[in-house]
C-alpha cells in the first residue's frame, strides 16, 4: 500500500530557545569557564513552546515587534542555531536569506562572491555563467562587480545577496527583512519577484514589518510577541492584530518621544516673545491619540498664550515626514479663521482638522504664532509634536487621497 505524500513543507513542534548571558565580564578563558560553572550567567528565553506548520507552496508571513523572536526562529529553521527544546522538520531543500552578507567573503570581488555564494546555494559554475548577467542587472551593480565587497554599502550587499538567493533551485526560501534595506526601486523589484515566486509554487517564509506586503503576498501569517505565538490565520486578520499590538506599545513610545522632542524643540525657539506656544498635540474622539488609521481625519490642537496684547494673531502649522520633507502647511488666515484680540495672559486654543491623506509612517508638526501682517513672529517651535499613521495602504506612495474607480462602457 502506497503511503500518502505529505503536503507539509515545514513543521515546528514545541520549539524553545534559551540563550545564556554572562553576568560578569570575563578577561580570560579560564575566568569564563570558572564563572560559567558557578552559574555566572542568566538565562534569556527568546522562544517558548512554538508550534506551527507551513504547507508546500504556501507564502507564510511571520510578523512581530522588534525583539519578539522572529529572526531567532528563522535561524533555528535554517539550522544556524540549535533548539533548546523541540524540533524543526523540513520537507525539501532550503535557501536562507537571513543575515546580510552570510556566505560572502568581504576580501573577494562582487564577481567572485556571486560564484562562491551560488555554489553554497547549490548552483554549479555553468548555471551561474548562464544567469550571471541577470544577477548583476537585478542588483544594479554593473559598475561595481570587480570591487571588493568590503567597499560595498549595506544596500549594495543586500541587493547582490538577494539577487543570487532567488535563483537557487531549492524548495523553501527564508527571507528576513530584505525590503528594509533596499531603496524604493529595489523594493518594487522585490515585489515583482515575490509575485513570480508565488506563481512558481515555491514555499516562502517571510519575516517583515510591512503589513501591506503581508496582505498582498502571504496566504497566511503568524504573529509572535515575547517569544510566544499570538495568532495564526489569514494575512489580513494577522495584520490587524499586529497593528493593534503595535498601537498598544507605540503610544507610550510616542508619548516619551514627544516629551523628549518638545524639550529639545524648546531650545530652538524663534520669535520676539510676545506669545508662547503652550501645547501642540493630536486628538481623536475627544481624547489625545498619537496614532491614526487611514480612514480617520487628523486633528491637531494648538494652545498658545499671549504675553502682550495681540490683535488678531494667526497660527500656522507645518507637517513634515521623517526625511524633513514638507508634506503640508497651513495657517488660520488661509482658513479664514478670525482670531480676536487677546490680552496678556489670555490663552488661544484652536483645532485644525485635515483629511488623512498621509501614507504610513512617522510625521512631525512645527507650529508658529505671528502677526496677521507677517511682520512679527511671536513664537515658533520646530518639530514640537510627532504622530504616527498606521493602517493598510498601497506602498511606495507619497500620499493616499480618497479615490474611487468605476467601470466605463
Amino acid at each position: 500500500m502506497a503511503t500518502k505524500k505529505s503536503n507539509t513543507a515545514l513543521k515546528v513542534d514545541k520549539l524553545s530557545k534559551v540563550f545564556r548571558l554572562p553576568n560578569e565580564k570575563n578577561s580570560s578563558l579560564k575566568q569564563t569557564i570558572v564563572n560559567f560553572r558557578k552559574r555566572g550567567y542568566s538565562e534569556f528565553k527568546v522562544l517558548d513552546d512554538i508550534s506551527f506548520e507551513v504547507k508546500k507552496g504556501e507564502f507564510f508571513g511571520i510578523v512581530g515587534r522588534n525583539g519578539s523572536g522572529k529572526s531567532t526562529l528563522l535561524k533555528l529553521i535554517a539550522e544556524i542555531y540549535r533548539p533548546t527544546k523541540g524540533s524543526v522538520d523540513l520537507s525539501g531543500t532550503l535557501t536562507p536569506f537571513i543575515e546580510l552578507g552570510v556566505g560572502f567573503n568581504m576580501e573577494l570581488s562582487g564577481r567572485d562572491n556571486v560564484y562562491l555564494n551560488g555554489a553554497i546555494l547549490g548552483l554549479d559554475e555553468k548555471e551561474i555563467d548562464e544567469i550571471y548577467d541577470e544577477i548583476v542587472e537585478f542588483a544594479e551593480l554593473e559598475k561595481f562587480m570587480d570591487q571588493k565587497l568590503k567597499n560595498y554599502s549595506s544596500g549594495m550587499l543586500v541587493r547582490l545577496a538577494f539577487s543570487v538567493a532567488i535563483r537557487a533551485h531549492n524548495d523553501i526560501l527564508l527571507i528576513d527583512e530584505v525590503l528594509a534595506v533596499g531603496d524604493a526601486n529595489f523594493q518594487r523589484k522585490c515585489f515583482n519577484i515575490f509575485k513570480q515566486i508565488k506563481r512558481s509554487g515555491k514555499t516562502v517564509i517571510f519575516v517583515t514589518h510591512d503589513m501591506n506586503a503581508v496582505q498582498e503576498f502571504c496566504d497566511r501569517a503568524m504573529l509572535i510577541n515575547d517569544g510566544e505565538i499570538v495568532t495564526i490565520g489569514k494575512s489580513r486578520e494577522v495584520a490587524i492584530e499586529y497593528e493593534l499590538l503595535n498601537l498598544a506599545g507605540g503610544e507610550k513610545e510616542l508619548e516619551k518621544l514627544n516629551k523628549e522632542e518638545s524639550l529639545k524643540a524648546k531650545q530652538m525657539k524663534y520669535g520676539n516673545g510676545k506669545a508662547e506656544l503652550v501645547d501642540v498635540s493630536s486628538y481623536k474622539a475627544g481624547k489625545k491619540k498619537d496614532t491614526f488609521y487611514y480612514s480617520d481625519d487628523i486633528e491637531i490642537r494648538v494652545k498658545a498664550k499671549a504675553l502682550e496684547t495681540l490683535k488678531n494673531p494667526r497660527i500656522g502649522l507645518v507637517f513634515l515626514d521623517d526625511a524633513d520633507t514638507i508634506i503640508f502647511a497651513t495657517n488660520t488666515e488661509v482658513n479664514k479663521l478670525d482670531l480676536k484680540t487677546y490680552k496678556s495672559g489670555e490663552e488661544i486654543s484652536i483645532s485644525c482638522k485635515i483629511d488623512n491623506i498621509f501614507t504610513n509612517g512617522d510625521y512631525r508638526v512645527s507650529a508658529a504664532i505671528a502677526s496677521t501682517d507677517r511682520q512679527e513672529t511671536y513664537a515658533r517651535v520646530e518639530s514640537v509634536h510627532q504622530f504616527r499613521v498606521e493602517g493598510w495602504k498601497m506602498p511606495h506612495s507619497k500620499t493616499h487621497p480618497e479615490h474611487s474607480f468605476k467601470k466605463l462602457d
